[in-house]
């Protein structure tokens, strides 16, 4: 068995190896970057190596660093987590060329499933079904644009490498096509090294279901059943749950021996995962879901398969890197209730889901399961993933496991930080949702009232009013206005409270007999600002002073970079004449495109980016002047 392990990752994957490492009595070694010197990966592990600057290209995935940082502490054995190399085919060979053990598949199985069309055609031969699609050589335009035509629109671009969602587009007519494929070119490139792409035909109701697999050296493979990750948003994964709704034995029979067969094909070892789209359209049927692509690694959502099945999959990743076989035989694994996963983000659903960085100031999570890599007084960087953690709840059936979800997203407290609580809680209580009604456009379908921006309940006001009242005012209310810094209190028996609620004002009457003191939830106070929260969102409330002064914006008009970044395409120039809602610039940031637009027609009259450029958050990049 591996004495000690380095573990090549960073945040919630690097806490929960180090987790099983510590059960095994593994020791662990982090590494770590500048902006992650004081992380709680490093602090956690061990031993913590120093691995370069906060850029990922120039630390995490630089693997000499990597492997010299193993050999430096003595660590047997890599494992890579997700992300970053951990399905780089040139980094396992160079770790085992080093002497070290691999905690994964073999280079050549990477290799096999790492450009998707090659694995298509692989998975043809061994009888597993597969979308209709291009996967041909020729990447011009006009062959891609024909093919589009014979498969019929909708389509799907893809990326033939990487994954994460990354370099995908859905193309709904012949008009956009190119631009949706230059778009997805780029991301491909820039995410992966690689623009080539393929095509699919794009299923109208799609459901993603995945199938867990391991393999070993001795030549065994067994399937851990399915997961349903079919809520998702811009082809990421927000909500999984094991097993997936509506799944009958047969098809699940038939699905998981494909996905056996799939590993197999490429002499499979380790964790891996099988990732098949399904037409819902008369619910699941097992001639109806195809192969899209296997992810040789663990994946995130692998903690939904270990709850429904009792296993440790990292404790079965090490022992079968060790050279042990599977734990465990196909007729030994059986489903045990359900389970469902929700990622929560630093990130603004009201604002676009922009990602929110900064200090954890205040931060309070509870659930079944917390996989999380930070602690109160943690930075979200802006140079990773703004990941937060992984909730994940157990229960005897869907609807138990789902409540328990539910109020764990409810119960979300995080401050200054915004997070995507609210509308996890709110995807986990839609009726359709509730009722397994899934498809990959469940977000899309519904987006306008899950992503509404969440209001203060009365409850919640009262509360903040009667504590702002408490505090400026005597007991005897007997204050003058002017003495009170901006509240504006009546006489007896009422008081009316002027609060300015995340710089909207509002006024709360509260009566002398019915006072609100009953508001439970933490209060966080930072000088005169107060943030209360509520069914997993944050409010800031102050009083609102006389002269309805706030916080000092932006002039209209002025575009301003929603966060630190790089601007990717300026698609307008000083002097042109824009409408609202025309892109305006692209800008890169936590590895996602940002598109930034006008707000209304109007001329631009000033162009503060260049492309290539990097930029501050809150940065004038641009300045759109209303038409007259």
């Amino acid at each position: 068995m591996i004495k000690k392990l380095l573990i090549a990752n960073r945040g919630e994957i690097a806490c929960r190896i180090m987790r099983t490492c510590r059960e095994m009595g593994i020791a662990t070694v982090a590494v770590y970057s500048d902006a992650d010197a004081k992380a709680l990966h490093t602090r956690s592990a061990d031993e913590a190596v120093h691995i370069g600057p906060s850029p990922a290209a120039e630390s995490y995935l630089v693997g000499a660093k990597i492997i010299a940082a193993a050999k430096e502490t003595g660590a047997e054995a890599i494992h890579p987590g997700y992300g970053f190399l951990s399905e780089n085919a040139d980094f396992a060979r160079a770790v085992i060329e080093a002497g070290l053990i691999w905690v994964g598949p073999k280079p050549e199985s990477i290799e096999a499933m790492g450009l998707k069309d090659a694995a298509k055609e692989r998975m043809i031969a061994a009888g597993v079904p597969v979308t209709p699609g291009y996967l041909g050589e020729d990447q011009s335009l006009d062959r891609l644009s024909a093919e589009a035509e014979k498969i019929g629109y909708p389509v799907l671009i893809k990326a033939v490498a990487g994954g994460g969602g990354k370099g995908m587009r859905k193309v709904d007519n012949p008009a956009d096509f190119a631009a949706s494929l230059e778009s997805c070119q780029r991301e491909a490139k820039a995410s992966f090294g690689n623009d080539e792409v393929l095509l699919e035909k794009w299923i109208t109701s799609p459901r993603h279901i995945e199938v867990q697999v391991f393999g070993d050296s001795h030549g065994n493979v067994v399937h851990l059943f399915e997961r349903d990750c079919s809520l998702q948003r811009r082809h990421q994964k927000v909500i999984e749950e094991a097993p997936a709704p509506g799944m009958d034995e047969a098809t699940r029979e038939e699905i998981c021996q494909a996905a056996v067969r799939a590993a197999k094909a490429v002499d499979y070892e380790g964790a891996g995962t099988i990732e098949f789209i399904a037409d819902a359209s008369e619910g699941l049927r097992a001639d109806r879901i195809f192969f899209m692509e296997m992810n040789t690694r663990l994946q995130v959502e692998h903690p939904v398969t270990e709850e429904i099945t009792g296993v440790d999959l990292v404790e079965w990743q090490l022992r079968v890197a060790s050279g042990e076989p599977i734990p465990l035989k196909q007729d030994e694994l059986s489903i045990n209730g359900w389970a469902i996963e929700a990622r929560l983000y630093a990130e603004d659903p009201a604002k676009g889901f922009l990602p929110s960085t900064g200090r954890l100031e205040h931060l309070s999570i509870e659930g079944d399961r917390v996989d999380t890599g930070v602690e109160e007084g943690d930075e979200i960087s802006p140079f990773y993933d703004p990941m937060v953690a992984k909730l994940i709840s157990w229960g005897e059936d869907r609807e138990e496991a789902i409540e328990d979800l539910l109020d764990a997203c409810l119960d979300v407290e995080i401050e200054p930080v915004r997070t995507n609580a609210w509308f996890l809680a709110r995807l986990l209580a839609e009726t359709s949702f509730r009722v397994g009604d899934l498809s990959t456009g469940f977000i899309g379908e519904h987006q306008e009232r899950l992503i509404n921006p969440p209001v203060a309940s009365l409850a919640l006001l009262e509360s903040a009013a009667d504590d702002l009242v408490t505090e400026h005012h005597p007991a005897d209310g007997s204050l003058m206005l002017q003495s009170i810094r901006g509240l504006r209190l009546n006489r007896e028996p009422n008081h009316e409270v002027r609060l300015r609620v995340d710089g909207e004002a509002q006024t709360v009457e509260l009566s002398d007999n019915e006072v609100w003191n009953g508001y439970r939830r933490t209060i966080v106070k930072d000088g005169d600002v107060r943030t209360f929260f509520e069914d997993g969102a944050a409010f800031r409330i102050t009083s609102d002073r006389e002269d309805g002064t706030g916080s000092a914006s932006a002039a209209d008009g002025a575009i301003l970079a929603p966060m630190p970044g790089k601007v990717i395409a300026v698609d307008v120039a000083e002097g042109d004449q824009v409408t609202a809602g025309q892109r305006l610039m692209v800008l890169e940031a936590m590895k996602m495109e940002h598109a930034l637009t006008a707000p209304f027609d109007g001329t631009v009259t000033g162009l503060e980016a260049s492309q290539g450029g990097q930029v501050q958050v809150e940065a004038v990049l641009c300045v759109v002047e209303p038409a007259e």
